[in-house]
């Protein structure tokens, strides 16, 4: 099965990570592309690196929580392509902090960048899909989306709400032959360490977040993840979660919930008790950590600063995923 051989894609966040390695997947599979980010200079770099690899590929840099974005976008595809046939919504930020580090303004930019974008180009492509006779939306969610991990939890908010957008989207179109894939994915090696926010003890929150993000068993490969979101728009399959141990975390939830609930307690009483002690040792405020005007780091940075080569030593996989999938600029050090 090839249903995407010359169909026009448009791929949110495709200048790097797992939004990269989807659009390459689908170049491969002769998609015709066109691919937004932020990032001017890191979006033509893998613009150049997708058309190197014969693809068909055009890049609009834009933000997406600009009201006015989804239209341009939308028209861009009928000006290049003369339609759309396939959206995923991928982009996203990530914020890694406690509670106390964040205010309303942090949640109101996740949901922004993974609720309301998604929707507004929902709300642009579906109509002229319907003309067309069919189409295909993918909804990146998350692991987050299903089972909120504590210090994380802007991106959980933001990703339960798409999650349910694209659960509702899937029963509403379905009479319009536009078939909607809710990618349910785990932790993943794409290199995101590197550009999460970081706030509070930005050494710390980088430490936990980046050796898991990027274990073996704990972490999935971007390019086996994009293959599998790919198949499964093909086979225009309502869900899929990404990683085995996704897999076991929400078979978890569904048969005990309140088990579930009391591990991620713990985990979140554990995290607390690690930062305050930290910053007794360092001789500060235990809300030194909690100060929302504090500023945030990436990950680039934090790294640098925690210097830490056991930290360095689980991360391995996940910065050698960096440099393949564009997370680390040409010339630039992951470290």
């Amino acid at each position: 099965m090839n249903r995407f051989k010359g169909a026009s894609a448009l791929v949110t966040g495709a200048s790097r990570g797992l939004g990269f390695a989807i659009a390459r997947e689908l170049a491969d599979r002769g998609a015709r592309l066109l691919i937004c980010a932020r990032d001017a200079t890191a979006l033509d770099q893998a613009a150049w690196k997708l058309h190197d690899a014969g693809a068909e590929v055009h890049a609009v840099p834009c933000d997406l929580t600009d009201e006015h974005t989804a239209e341009r976008l939308i028209a861009e595809a009928e000006t290049h392509f003369g339609g759309i046939d396939v959206l995923v919504n991928n982009a996203g930020i990530i914020q890694v902090g406690p509670l106390a580090s964040m205010d309303e303004a942090d949640f109101r930019a996740a949901m922004e960048a993974m609720f309301f974008a998604p929707l507004r180009l929902v709300l642009a492509a579906a109509p002229i899909m319907r003309r067309s006779g069919g189409g295909t939306i993918v909804n990146v969610s998350s692991l987050g989306g299903r089972i909120a991990a504590p210090h994380l939890l802007p991106y959980d908010s933001a990703k339960f709400a798409l999650a349910g957008l694209s659960e509702g989207l899937r029963a509403e179109l379905a009479a319009d032959k536009i078939s909607v894939t809710t990618v349910i994915p785990g932790l993943m090696r794409t290199g995101s360490h590197l550009g999460a926010e970081f706030r509070g003890q930005t050494a710390r929150e980088y430490a936990w977040f980046a050796a898991a993000a990027g274990l073996p068993g704990l972490s999935m490969d971007a390019d086996r993840a994009a293959r599998a979101v790919v198949r499964a728009a093909e086979h225009r399959r309502p869900e899929i979660i990404l990683g085995a141990a996704a897999h076991a975390v929400v078979r978890m939830q569904g048969i005990a919930p309140a088990t579930t609930a009391r591990i991620l307690t713990a985990t979140a009483r554990l995290m607390r008790a690690a930062t305050e002690s930290a910053e007794q040792q360092r001789g500060l405020g235990k809300d030194r950590a909690a100060d929302p005007a504090a500023e945030s780091e990436t990950g680039a940075k934090a790294a640098r600063r925690l210097d830490s080569r056991l930290v360095g030593a689980m991360t391995a996989l996940n910065d050698r995923a960096a440099r393949r999938l564009n997370q680390v600029r040409q010339g630039s050090a992951t470290s």
